[in-house]
């Protein structure tokens, strides 16, 4: 990773440029070369943009935000809720596809790679994109989230009616960031087992509303089904 020349999808590094010349993001990557020094890091470098290269600025209808990678072996690939297909589902993504199959009768996927999703105009974006191997949160307040908070204005600037799924509320702190009067803003709790069996979250037909709005702003809609 490079503050110059970052392995980062081209329409993204041309909308991002100042922030990766900026003197924070240098030290975030100083911060990163002396972490790899100590210990394991994930996503692997390869996959610490996997959202933005899955999801070209251009093609981005829908943002899902999460707030941390996950910290296990094998788990985290860059995508937020998603981990690489042979990974056991998490808890939380698996209360996603309940709802999904409530929804809108979608079959539960037999895997946990939302891939699909982000090929679709579906940015997965954590607000911190790295963390030490099994260590949570191990990488917040290091300059991650001055950089995905960049990117919130940035779409939120730049485009006009995106969707912003914002679950829990870290997610919905950010909502400070979007414009209302441009885009549409999804808030309920969040998905983890703590939080979505207390109620707020079964029920509000996130995907749905997704689609009925891209769909009322002449956008093609979101096909949310997993590909197998």
């Amino acid at each position: 990773m490079s503050s110059v020349n970052p392995n980062i999808n081209d329409s993204w590094k041309n909308i991002l440029w100042e922030s990766f010349q900026a003197d924070y993001f240098s030290k975030l990557k100083a911060f990163l070369v002396e972490e790899k020094n100590k210990a394991n890091i994930f996503p692997p470098g390869s996959l610490i943009f996997n959202a933005f290269n899955s999801t070209p600025f251009d093609k981005v209808k829908v943002v899902i935000l999460g707030q941390d990678p996950y910290h296990g072996d094998g788990q985290a690939h860059g995508l937020c809720f998603s981990v690489p297909k042979g990974i056991k589902i998490p808890p939380s993504l698996v209360n996603i596809y309940k709802e999904l199959n409530n929804d809108l009768g979608i079959s539960i996927p037999k895997h946990g790679n939302l891939e699909s999703w982000a090929r679709k105009g579906v940015l997965l974006l954590n607000a911190t994109l790295t963390v030490r191997a099994h260590q949570a949160g191990s990488h917040q307040n290091k300059g991650w989230e001055k950089f995905t908070d960049e990117v919130i204005q940035k779409l939120s600037s730049e485009k006009n009616n995106l969707v912003f799924v914002l679950w829990g509320s870290y997610a919905q702190s950010k909502s400070k960031l979007i414009d209302s009067n441009k885009h549409c803003i999804l808030k309920a709790v969040h998905p983890s087992p703590l939080s979505a069996n207390r109620g707020g979250f079964f029920g509000t037909r996130p995907f749905s509303k997704c689609n009925s709005y891209l769909s009322d702003h002449n956008i093609e809609p979101i096909n949310w089904a997993i590909d197998a």
